[in-house]
């Protein structure tokens, strides 16, 4: 399958080992015998943008995050980038603010949470744990996605938010502790099903799979990147 037509394009820097292990998923998610079997990816991995938990809580640099996306989302676009991933899910909070600045990007933008979602449902899930960011889970954007698909959503107390904290900034500092390993098999231990819906989750999940053999985790953006190969878009370019 020849794949030069298509390209996809990857808003990453949140943080940068995240995008790395996006990277080696779209590897996987796309194997080739030939390099020129796989679709093209553009990446910019634009760390310098300001916190996304920030501007969702309280605000804080909130227009300069907007267009700071939307820049590289317009950019991406002009690249020609047909399919287009953010590489956070509390970004995700943003898009209706960055489609006004970049109309043209809601049909190329694949939502992750959305991926995520039709995917439990195609399983048949009833019931699933949400692991993410404090402003992730505060905004419900998962919860309410659940409900509407019939799907049972639990998340984190309020005072576990610190232990999620600890397990994210391990991975974007590149630091593992036995404190953040244990910390992270607590969490993911709650239900059978767990929504990894932070992107740098996935990092701990692999590091630490053995520990925990018996839970079912779904990665947003791995499902994303399914969910792309599947387009008929691709199967024909």
């Amino acid at each position: 399958m020849v794949s030069n037509n298509f390209t996809i394009g990857v808003l990453g820097g949140m943080g940068t080992y995240a995008t790395i292990h996006l990277f080696r998923q779209y590897a996987r998610i796309f194997p080739a015998k030939k390099e020129w079997e796989r679709p093209r990816i553009i990446i910019d991995n634009r760390c310098t943008m300001p916190s996304r938990v920030r501007a969702a809580l309280y605000g804080e640099n909130k227009e300069q995050l907007v267009n700071e996306m939307s820049d590289s989302i317009h950019n991406l676009i002009r690249a020609g980038c047909d399919r287009i991933l953010l590489d956070c899910n509390t970004s995700h909070l943003f898009l209706s603010d960055i489609f006004r600045q970049v109309p043209e990007a809601e049909g190329r933008v694949v939502n992750i949470i959305e991926a995520c979602m039709d995917a439990l449902s195609e399983k048949g899930i009833a019931d699933v744990f949400l692991l993410a960011s404090e402003a992730t889970i505060e905004s419900g954007i998962y919860q309410e996605s659940a409900k509407a698909g019939g799907i049972r959503c639990k998340v984190p107390r309020k005072e576990e938010y610190r232990q999620l904290r600890s397990c994210i900034e391990a991975v974007k500092q590149n630091e593992y502790t036995e404190n953040v390993r244990r910390l992270f098999s607590g969490l993911i231990r709650r239900d059978e099903a767990c929504i990894l819906g932070c992107s740098e989750l996935p990092v701990l999940y692999e590091r630490y799979r053995e520990d925990f053999p018996e839970i079912d985790a779904y990665d947003p953006v791995y499902l994303a990147l399914c969910r792309i190969k599947k387009e008929e878009a691709w199967q024909k370019s």
